[in-house]
């Protein structure tokens, strides 16, 4: 058994490029000179890849790390691309909403197990999140990141930050919330 299928390599790549294009104007980014008589025409591509390389390995690491974690368990977990959530996050776009939250992906988790199995594959999306916050953090604060590199390391921590708050809210459907009823279906019995 593959442990990342065809279809959802297929599926990582079409959320990048949703998300890219959906927080392509979200990242300030350096002007040149020249370009601020001379604006550049056409679509931006440099800006859709820059949002695509601080965003996508955000998310999808965070998802990842669901998926491994419930197969470490024995069960069968697939990355799937939200496509609704997608085309949702497209239009709010093209309609210049200012501030646009969207669950992009997820990962589908079949076979059994504990409250607690189940608890910790819910917190390990977040986890992987804290991890890159804290570690970028780190090297940036060492100034162990190249100039070149700078900002997409500062974005970068700052989304998975985000991220990592975010998904730790306790409300139904969120990875806190999984995580945090886990717990205390473990340590006190079935409570809801």
């Amino acid at each position: 058994m593959a442990f990342i299928t065809l279809m959802e390599l297929l599926d990582m790549a079409i959320t990048i490029a949703f998300v890219g294009f959906i927080f392509k104007d979200m990242f300030p980014k350096k002007q040149k000179m020249h370009e601020l008589y001379h604006p550049k025409q056409g679509f931006d591509w440099e800006s859709l890849k820059f949002a695509a390389m601080v965003v996508g390995p955000a998310l999808i690491l965070h998802e990842l790390a669901h998926k491994f974690l419930a197969m470490g368990f024995g069960m069968q977990a697939t990355y799937q691309a939200a496509y609704s959530w997608l085309i949702f996050g497209l239009i709010l776009k093209l309609m210049n909403f200012g501030f646009i939250v969207i669950v992009p992906a997820f990962v589908s988790i079949t076979g059994s197990g504990s409250a607690l199995q189940f608890a910790l594959i819910a917190v390990a999306g977040p986890v992987m999140n804290l991890t890159l916050w804290l570690g970028l953090s780190f090297l940036l604060k060492k100034k162990m990141i190249a100039s070149k590199h700078y900002a997409w390391a500062y974005f970068a921590k700052e989304i998975n930050k985000f991220l990592f708050i975010f998904n730790m809210i306790p409300i139904p459907g969120f990875d806190g919330f999984k995580f945090f009823s886990g717990l205390i279906q473990t340590f006190f019995g079935k409570i809801f």
